[in-house]
């Protein structure tokens, strides 16, 4: 990786961890988006996964007073039995199909029949999010429009529940990515040791400058931008995976 690659990385990461820092979403995915154009698939997957579980886990220390362990706990249930699954199969999509599955997720959440909506207190309810989420996960690097979708579902939760139970959840989602393809893929868990350092780094200090904003901002306010992000972020990904895979 040259300099200058590395340093187009670093500060990305250093943005979408403050972006993420305030709204508990978009900066995996947009970060995502940067490294699946600038690096293979299976590294991109694996530097990834280091970023968020610094990213997360700093922020779920954070706010771990307001974490939702209910809705967590059905969350990860769900999680846990789809990474199961998936490590059976081993299947790793090509790039077009990783954009395809980000951008159609939020989209294909509001057509989920009533009963299994989006309800993050929940526990069945979340043990079905959970194990699509893991799913999407392993399948793209991130899941953050469906999880979004689940964690702002029918206003139960307030802005500083959702950062923080989304925190917890996907520290446990992304370790699970890495050990899904840095055992499963070869050389997917080859990180550079610099830029996995700079990227904890990078992630802890775009984390921490996030919490005064978030601390300012309204409740209604929060889910009013949350949901313009995902979907804006979710059209803008359907374009590149159509794109992609019309010129391959």
């Amino acid at each position: 990786m040259t300099a200058l690659t590395m340093t187009l990385v670093v500060v990305t990461m250093l943005g979408t961890a403050f972006l993420s820092g305030v709204f508990g979403m978009a900066g995996g995915l947009i970060l995502m988006g940067v490294l699946l154009t600038l690096l293979p698939l299976p590294a991109a997957m694996a530097l990834h996964a280091v970023t968020q579980i610094a990213s997360n886990g700093w922020r779920a220390v954070l706010w771990y007073r307001h974490i939702h362990w209910r809705s967590a706990a059905g969350f990860l249930c769900g999680s846990v039995s789809a990474f199961a699954l998936w490590a059976l199969w081993q299947y790793v999509p090509g790039k077009a199909v990783a954009f395809l599955m980000l951008g159609a997720s939020p989209f294909l959440a509001r057509m989920v029949p009533p009963a299994l909506r989006a309800d993050p207190i929940n526990p069945v309810n979340g043990a079905f999010y959970g194990a699509c989420c893991m799913s999407l996960l392993l399948l793209t690097g991130v899941s953050g429009p469906l999880m979004d979708t689940f964690f702002l579902g029918k206003a139960r939760l307030d802005r500083h529940a959702v950062v923080a139970t989304k925190a917890a959840c996907q520290v446990f989602g992304h370790l699970a990515k890495f050990l899904y393809f840095g055992n499963l893929i070869a050389g997917a868990g080859s990180v550079d040791p610099l830029l996995g350092g700079l990227a904890v780094l990078a992630s802890i200090i775009g984390t921490s400058a996030a919490r005064p904003v978030l601390e300012r901002m309204g409740d209604g306010q929060y889910r009013l931008w949350a949901n313009r992000i995902i979907y804006t972020l979710a059209t803008l990904y359907l374009i590149q995976g159509t794109y992609l895979l019309a010129t391959s």
